[in-house]
């Protein structure tokens, strides 16, 4: 008997933590359990082909509303190759209305509904040595052999100590994200969120976290990605561990956190100040600075209290932050929206995420659909097209604005340019509104652009509005060669003819590994150094210094 846990995970760098805890769960029975880990852009028939290649008597798949388009093919054509090969679905996308699932697939054997440690323990002995029935496993929707649905009752939640360490061999995950919880559950009843329906926060005990977290650091991992909802929902337990952290830092891995930024403790702030510029990085829900939206989803939060922390943690140029709005809330509109934007986008983040409300199965948004007029899409990940306060026109200029700020400001390519810019808008909503509109008109929306056509089409844009300036150009001469050494000079950068000789002698003293650019300041030059091999931790720039 071969049982094949698969997973579709987003990217190759990704790693799923829920196939490889199902199998640490699965304990004596490991041997006869694979994993097949797989991404959203191969082909279809590609992994149908190595699913087959494996030959597995059962196969469950991992399924999120990114990858679900993905395996409900698989579970389609899968059976088609391998005949006899019984079929399972667990996670999310498909806990909360496994019945239907069940009847929309005939192929599928069953469902595992909710955390799935302790009822893919009962599943694989049951198939590899016959013991009990699946009648008797808590957790299962699962299909009689008379064809008949049949839905056990749900399993208790897992302990969090007793839930062994997925990650035994490091060499599995070489080069990859990996994904660790501490926690399950959340504090907060955020009604677009699944976590909003578990009623209690369970936490796996402090002691077992640092020995697990020991493990990364020996490996010098790049990343740890803490999946808890709200790491310091007990301030506390996230000082202790922070502290820790702090105390047995590698030089290397960086430990990625979702926090209540309201919630942060002078004790957490001063733990944080300490930290090596980019041992941890910090992502933040705002979702929207609209009190009544914030009421309407039943979200807790001191907003001023945010601003304030983000303030502090910005001020000690060490960590990076991650703010993250949420388009399509109930109760915001578009002049609300742009609100909202501005009012987070003045906190200077250096990630400022976008996102668009999905209306998950089983979340108490979904049951306020009708009454919030939400229409969505149909298929995961089951985004808003227009709300009682958004019309679909308005969701496509977020789009829009969406896309300018992941190119021009969330890819930090731009920093110069941008800071000396919108000193010349009072919304920054409104450039890069402007800039989507632009790039819509022109059909750059259409078209893949290469990072140098990126500064051209900005300058086009800033001509056509008869605002070009030599300044600007001098900006992003600054910030392409803060990233980059470049193999050709832009264009539109300053012609470096009157200045080679002084030129030569930086050479000739700083090495070719780093590049002197001339910039004229008043008509007077100045010669900037930058120095890649000296990066910031943050941002991934050159160091940057200019020369007397």
């Amino acid at each position: 008997m071969k049982i094949l846990l698969a997973a579709v995970n987003a990217k190759y760098i990704h790693s799923c933590l829920a196939v490889y805890s199902l199998k640490a769960a699965a304990g004596v029975y490991g041997e006869h359990i694979a994993i097949g880990e797989y991404t959203i852009n191969q082909q279809t028939d590609e992994i149908l082909r190595e699913l087959y290649k494996r030959q597995p008597q059962v196969v469950a798949f991992s399924c999120y509303i990114w990858n679900w388009r993905v395996i409900r093919e698989l579970v389609r054509e899968l059976p088609k190759v391998s005949p006899g090969v019984r079929l399972w679905v667990g996670g999310p996308e498909v806990s909360y209305n496994a019945r239907e699932v069940l009847v929309e697939y005939p192929e599928l054997t069953g469902v595992l509904r909710g955390e799935g440690e302790g009822t893919f323990l009962e599943l694989a002995a049951y198939y590899i040595e016959g013991k009990g029935s699946l009648s008797l496993i808590r957790g299962l929707t699962f299909r009689e052999q008379e064809g008949e649905i049949r839905e056990n009752t749900a399993a208790e939640p897992a302990d969090m100590n007793r839930l062994p360490f997925v990650y035994e061999d490091m060499e599995l995950f070489r080069n990859r994200i990996l994904y660790y919880e501490s926690s399950r559950g959340c504090p907060f009843r955020c009604s677009y969120c699944l976590s909003s329906i578990e009623k209690t926060v369970r936490c796996r005990s402090l002691a077992l976290v640092k020995k697990d977290l020991g493990v990364f650091l020996e490996a010098k991992v790049p990343q740890v990605k803490f999946v808890d909802r709200t790491f310091n929902a007990d301030s506390r337990r996230a000082a202790e561990l922070w502290k820790w952290i702090l105390d047995n830092d590698n030089g290397v891995t960086n430990f990625h956190f979702e926090i209540g930024a309201d919630q942060i403790t002078e004790e957490q702030l001063a733990i944080l100040s300490q930290m090596r510029p980019g041992l941890v990085q910090l992502e933040i829900g705002v979702q929207s600075t609209n009190p009544e939206t914030i009421r309407a989803v039943s979200r807790r939060m001191d907003l001023e209290e945010l601003k304030e922390t983000v303030e502090r943690i910005r001020g000690f140029r060490n960590i990076h932050q991650h703010l993250d709005l949420i388009a399509g809330l109930p109760g915001e509109d578009l002049e609300s929206f742009r609100h909202s934007f501005d009012e987070v986008f003045a906190l200077r983040p250096h990630n400022l995420q976008l996102g668009f409300l999905k209306v998950l199965k089983g979340s108490p948004m979904q049951q306020k659909a009708a009454e919030y007029g939400l229409v969505f899409h149909e298929q995961p990940p089951y985004e808003v097209l227009r709300t009682n306060w958004l019309a679909y026109g308005d969701i496509l200029l977020l789009k829009g604005v969406e896309e300018m700020v992941e190119v021009y400001f969330n890819s930090r390519q731009f920093e110069k340019t941008l800071e000396r810019l919108l000193c010349r808008y009072k919304s920054p909503f409104d450039f890069f509104h402007e800039l989507a509109v632009y790039y819509e008109s022109r059909g750059y929306d259409k078209i893949h652009h290469s990072r140098i056509a990126r500064y051209e089409i900005l300058r086009e844009f800033l001509n056509r509005k008869n605002m070009l300036d030599p300044v600007y150009d001098q900006c992003m001469v600054y910030d392409l060669y803060a990233r980059e050494k470049l193999k050709s000079r832009p264009p539109f950068a300053a012609d470096r003819k009157p200045f080679r000789q002084k030129l030569r002698e930086y050479e000739r003293d700083y090495g070719k590994e780093v590049h002197v650019e001339v910039f004229l300041c008043e008509g007077e030059p100045q010669y900037v150094l930058f120095d890649y091999q000296r990066r910031d931790p943050l941002t991934r720039e050159a160091h940057v210094e200019l020369l007397r």
